[in-house]
């Protein structure tokens, strides 16, 4: 899909920009209406939750350090379990604070072109599809890329931050 003779939401544009700018050649394009759950994402573009990579950032309980986890439409995220893997127990970070962090609101927030540097986790199950979908800086704009580029383009590493199969039924995120 391209964004046609539109011009891009100036959020959207940032992205493209920083899309670009780390040398990746995926296309942001906005869509008529917003989309602002991975479902409704997922609908608009033809393809399964999972392919839908959402950006979503805790805060350090101790740090106060922006953390970014960008995880499979279809999961919800075992905070206890991103905590250990930062290593340290997580806050949910307020709208403004995700707002300086990113520079994004959110249900919109890009996996990168961030206003401030950050850990990055990235759930391991984006990388099980052919393509993904992620938010590009707007609740009408996306753009598709290969999950491969995905932690390269956040910095981050490659992990599970869903609850294991057993603990499914505690998942809090």
């Amino acid at each position: 899909m391209s964004a046609g003779a539109r011009a891009l939401h100036p959020r959207a544009a940032q992205v493209q920009r920083a899309l670009e700018q780390a040398g990746f050649g995926w296309r942001v394009f906005e869509l008529g209406i917003p989309v602002r759950t991975a479902a409704d994402a997922a609908r608009a573009v033809g393809c399964e939750v999972g392919q839908i990579a959402k950006s979503l950032v805790f805060r350090g309980a101790r740090s106060g350090d922006p953390i970014l986890v960008v995880a499979s439409g279809a999961h919800r995220v075992d905070e206890a379990r991103v905590a250990a893997l930062v290593g340290e127990p997580l806050e949910r970070a307020t709208p403004d604070y995700v707002r300086e962090a990113t520079g994004y609101a959110i249900g919109g927030i890009p996996p990168l072109g961030h206003a401030r540097a950050m850990t990055a986790l990235v759930d391991e199950a984006l990388l099980r599809h052919p393509r993904i979908w992620a938010a590009a800086g707007h609740p009408n704009a996306l753009f598709e890329l290969d999950p491969g580029d995905l932690a390269r383009m956040t910095g981050g590493r490659v992990a599970a931050v869903a609850p294991a199969p057993s603990d499914a039924g505690e998942a809090r995120a």
